[in-house]
Order: structure tokens, then C-alpha cells, then sequence
């Protein structure tokens, strides 16, 4: 078992992975993400975007295949070892925004500090300087219920970030605000993961991002391709075509 490079905060060797359901998700992706690199992953709904993300992440067991992150293996952990690794090094944003209904909105974001032990007027501060960022600062003090989607989605990213985790992963983290929104957004997640020195692996539909991260990679039905050619409309006749990178 060869360990990665020293300089790749994160590494994929062949990775297949099949749903439940007996549907493949990934077939032999291999990739490297290095340290403070912002990377995305594209390519057409079903394409296994999300099931890169969760094995990258140690949210499912890879049953074949390597994922390193620094120098530990994700794919021996048993589930504790990869919750804790979780817990303590990874942030995740889902493309719904998940916030706890009892709690308002800066004490959403404060949550990960003080799970970590960080005292509530510490957690506090943090959290309401990301909400600011955000363009939220003056909901801190609303719950879930009464904010729009789009609130709720960039308190979920503020939450993210606010441990300032060594690798952020982000599935479609723009998904459910409108297009004006969706580049400020962005900006913001990608300046403030340069300025901390962030790892950052997003899925992503929207076009500015392609702008604003330092790589893509693209899938297609589980495997990476190098070149990608979709119908410019649904009914458009004509498979899609690709070449597989080598």
C-alpha cells in the first residue's frame, strides 16, 4: 500500500463503488487534491459527483480502492476513526441546507466550535463574523423556520466554515440560491478557504465556478473524462459523446 505524495492533502487510487441498490456510483476514479487547492468536480446529474465527495470524505466505506488523507488511510478506518477524522478535520455543505430547528442562526454556526470546546462567547464572535461575510448577519438571531432557503443555505456554509476544517467538501453548495446570488457566494467560500488556507472539493452545475477554483474535473456514468459534449437542449437527438482521460 503506497502512501501519496506529501505535498497531495488528499488521494484517490481506483475507486469503485456500487449503491445499495446494486447501481454503480464510481469506476477506477483516481485523483489528487493538493494542500490549500481548490478543486471542482462537474459533469451531468448521475454522474457520480456526490459518491466521489462522500468516499473522499469517509461519509461511506470505500470497499475497493484507496483514499488517503495526509498520510491516513480513510479505507481501513472503522466507523468511529472516520467519524472522529470527520469531525475534526472536514467540513461538509449539502446542497439543502440541514440546520438545527431549535437553535437560531448564530448558534447554528456556533455549533461546531463548541462541540470542539470553545467557549459560547468565542463561538459567539466567530459565528457572527461569518454571517456578516455572508451577507446574514443581521438573521443571527432567527431560527431556521422563519429564514428563506437561501438564508438557510448560507448559514449552513457560514457553519462550514467557521471551525475552519483542513479539507471542506461542498456538494452543489450554490443549489438552492438564485443565479445573482450564486457568484457572490461562491467568492466569498472560495476567498475565504484562500485566505485560511483551505482545501476546498466542490460539486458544481454553475459556470462561475469554473472562474473561481484552480482545477476541474469532470465525470461521466462514475469515470473521469477528459472532454465533454452535451445536447444544447433535452430533446436534442444524439448521445452525448466524451474521451476518457488517461
Amino acid at each position: 500500500m503506497e502512501a501519496p505524495p506529501d505535498n497531495d492533502v488528499l488521494w484517490a487510487r481506483s475507486l469503485h463503488f456500487r449503491h445499495p441498490d446494486g447501481s454503480p456510483g464510481l469506476a477506477g476514479v483516481s485523483l489528487a487534491v493538493r494542500e490549500g487547492e481548490i478543486l471542482a468536480v462537474t459533469g451531468p446529474r448521475g454522474s457520480g459527483k456526490t459518491t466521489l465527495l462522500r468516499c473522499l470524505s469517509g461519509l461511506v466505506p470505500v470497499r475497493e480502492g484507496e483514499v488517503w488523507f495526509n498520510s491516513t488511510p480513510l479505507h481501513t478506518l472503522g466507523p468511529m476513526r472516520r467519524e472522529r477524522l470527520r469531525r475534526d478535520r472536514f467540513g461538509w455543505i449539502d446542497p439543502a441546507p440541514v440546520l438545527v430547528p431549535e437553535l437560531n442562526a448564530w448558534e447554528n454556526v456556533a455549533l461546531p466550535l463548541m462541540l470542539r470546546g470553545a467557549g459560547r462567547r468565542r463561538a459567539k464572535v466567530a459565528a457572527l463574523e461569518w454571517l456578516e461575510r455572508l451577507d446574514v448577519g443581521d438573521k443571527a438571531r432567527k431560527r431556521p423556520s422563519e429564514l428563506q432557503q437561501a438564508e438557510r443555505q448560507r448559514v449552513s456554509i457560514a457553519r462550514a466554515l467557521v471551525p475552519a476544517p483542513t479539507v471542506l467538501f461542498a456538494d452543489e453548495p450554490t443549489a438552492p440560491l438564485h443565479h445573482s446570488d450564486r457568484t457572490h457566494v461562491l467568492r466569498t467560500l472560495t476567498t475565504a478557504a484562500r485566505s485560511h488556507g483551505l482545501t476546498v472539493v466542490l460539486t458544481s452545475h454553475d459556470a462561475v465556478a469554473g472562474g473561481l477554483v484552480d482545477r476541474s474535473l469532470t465525470l461521466l456514468d462514475g469515470r473521469r473524462v477528459s472532454t465533454l459534449y452535451l445536447p444544447d437542449a433535452p430533446d436534442t437527438e444524439g448521445r452525448a459523446a466524451c474521451s476518457l482521460s488517461v
